[in-house]
């Protein structure tokens, strides 16, 4: 089924399954995000989060994004940090008798220096390296779609990608995957060897990769788009309110689009979200993935979440039915020249 079957399917969008890329892997266009887990958003419950995980293998949800890095990363914003591979091992942890039930997406290339220095490697030795440490935290003989988290600039990308290939090879990985490519080196990579996912960020308020070409690109290529931050960071969910301030361990509190006037006019877009939502009789969060899944390209969203409520909330999105006319309104209500702030604390502000 295409994405543009899935627009008006009404309620055969709660049973639509999407094909990940070049793979024999398929699976619900809704996948759960678990970064938040370890890292980002202040503390999380080690119980809780497991729970979130095995209810998410209980819905069917279509995959468990993770990185190797998740539960280090923190250091770099001075937060207390649970470990290189936090992440992973919660992971393994939550689906020891369920792996035959689950796709699990992970990530390599980062590093963390014990200063919170952020490096990255991308060397074919590194690559297996990476892999086969994956796999022990995982608690699994193979990984589902492997990715590289953001490409070493002194290491060839076709190295890097030729050394994932040869993973799928001997069987270690299924299908593999980058992190926010430009067209050009997306080209490259899918050339070395086929490409099932490329994950960017993308959702109703941040649409750069349109302007950039690369959505078009990876229609073109079969690659299926795994957009993270679907949900805008929470923003819209309608849940962030005008003048909030964000603990110093939340992620947020360094993102120019959530401090000062930004956030106050960010949350004016969010207030015709709601609006619609209503109308609509769904939550804004769920218009918001169901806009995603309405994109003329396989798409699977990585909403992340710690909390079983949320997941639930978030997988019924496929429920949500919207016709060409309302996504071009919905389109139209985010307008990426009325969006104010850069994505991170080094993007250009755009107020």
């Amino acid at each position: 089924m295409t994405q543009d079957e899935l627009v008006t399917a009404g309620e055969d969008l709660v049973r639509a399954r999407v094909t990940l890329g070049h793979s024999d892997i398929v699976m619900r266009p809704i996948g759960l995000g678990c970064m938040t887990m370890s890292q980002s958003y202040g503390d999380a419950d080690r119980e809780t989060s497991i729970a979130t995980i095995r209810e998410a293998i209980d819905l069917g949800v279509g995959m468990l994004d993770t990185a190797d890095v998740y539960g280090a990363a923190d250091a770099a914003f001075g937060a207390p940090i649970k470990g290189f591979g936090h992440n992973e091992e919660l992971i393994g942890e939550a689906i020891v008798g369920r792996r035959s039930e689950v796709v699990i997406a992970t990530k390599f290339a980062v590093q963390m220096g014990a200063d919170g220095a952020i490096g990255l490697a991308g060397d074919p030795a590194y690559v297996v390296q990476a892999c086969d440490a994956s796999l022990r935290r995982l608690r699994s003989d193979h990984i589902d779609l492997y990715y590289c988290h953001r490409q070493d600039p002194t290491v060839p990308i076709e190295e890097t990608v030729g050394a994932m290939g040869e993973l799928v090879r001997q069987g270690k990985v299924r299908a593999i995957g980058h992190c926010e490519l430009p067209v050009d080196e997306l080209a490259r990579a899918h050339s070395t060897f086929p490409l099932s996912a490329l994950q960017s960020e993308y959702s109703l308020w941040e649409r750069s990769i349109e302007a950039d070409g690369v959505v078009d690109a990876c229609r073109a290529a079969g690659i299926t788009l795994v957009p993270y931050s679907p949900l805008g960071r929470a923003m819209l969910t309608g849940q962030v309110r005008r003048g909030q301030v964000f603990d110093s361990t939340d992620y947020r509190s360094v993102l120019p689009r959530f401090t000062g006037e930004n956030l106050d006019r960010n949350a004016k877009l969010v207030d015709g979200l709601q609006l619609f939502s209503s109308r609509k009789g769904a939550s804004p969060g769920q218009v918001a993935l169901a806009w995603l899944l309405a994109q003329p390209l396989d798409v699977v969203p990585i909403p992340g979440t710690k909390r079983v409520s949320y997941l639930r909330e978030n997988t019924a999105a496929t429920e949500v039915a919207l016709s060409a006319d309302e996504v071009a309104q919905l389109s139209a209500l985010f307008d990426p020249e009325e969006v104010r702030g850069g994505r991170y604390p080094d993007s250009p502000a755009d107020s």
